[in-house]
């Protein structure tokens, strides 16, 4: 199933090791099944640092969870274990293989995006062909970058999003009042690891449903189309 072009996207990125810091005992696989279930879009399993083994076994239980639910699963980078396990999809680094590559080795219907970090780099990727979106930032500082890493400017963001057709998500340091802006730029939604970390006093399920819901208030009432 391709992504909605008719609302703004919403895209969890996994770290369980930062999960595991703000919500000890919490599983990756329930908050991916709890994300699922409150109207996340696209959740993308980047486990680096797991083997293939280890990474093929947590994306199936990720698309398990998943069944019944519009949300899809794309797997960063590791296209060999996104077609065994059954994933939706990949999401490819922005140094990765070529899109149109990706798309003669895989299924139809099969979701492909890539990470971009600039306004060329955004046009360059569309321009290679094969791809459904794209993820840009860092827009904002956040816990997953060294704060020496160089930002995407919001005017960098606008500036992509007026130059490419397929849908741009921005991330890095999302927050609710941020996502208003951002959409306002011309971005089709947003990716965050940080914004959906649960805490020890709330419920899971509860938590991402609260977050999402925020979300989609947002988008709804910021006057900005996808």
């Amino acid at each position: 199933m391709p992504l909605s072009r008719t609302r703004h996207l919403i895209c969890l990125v996994t770290d369980r090791g930062r999960l595991a810091q703000a919500a000890p005992g919490v599983n990756l696989v329930d908050l991916v099944a709890g994300a699922c279930r409150a109207g996340v879009d696209l959740i993308q399993i980047r486990e680096r640092d797991l083997d293939p083994g280890a990474l093929t076994g947590l994306v199936k239980q990720c698309v398990a969870a998943a069944t019944g639910t519009s949300a899809r699963i794309v797997v960063n980078d590791r296209l060999d274990v996104a077609l065994s396990a059954g994933a939706h999809g990949v999401h490819l680094r922005s140094d990765s293989i070529e899109a149109a590559r990706v798309r003669d080795l895989s299924p139809a219907g099969f979701i492909i995006g890539r990470s971009v970090h600039g306004v060329e780099e955004a046009v360059a990727a569309e321009r290679s062909g094969g791809l459904d979106y794209l993820i840009l930032g860092t827009v904002f500082p956040t816990e997953s970058k060294h704060p020496s890493h160089r930002l995407t400017t919001m005017t960098g963001l606008a500036a992509a999003c007026a130059l490419v057709s397929i849908p741009v998500l921005a991330i890095g340091g999302i927050t609710a009042a941020r996502a208003q802006d951002i959409v306002k730029t011309g971005a089709a939604g947003i990716a965050a690891i940080g914004f959906f970390l649960p805490d020890q006093r709330t419920p899971v399920d509860r938590h991402l449903h609260d977050r999402v819901s925020e979300l989609r208030r947002v988008f709804d009432t910021c006057e900005a189309v996808p």
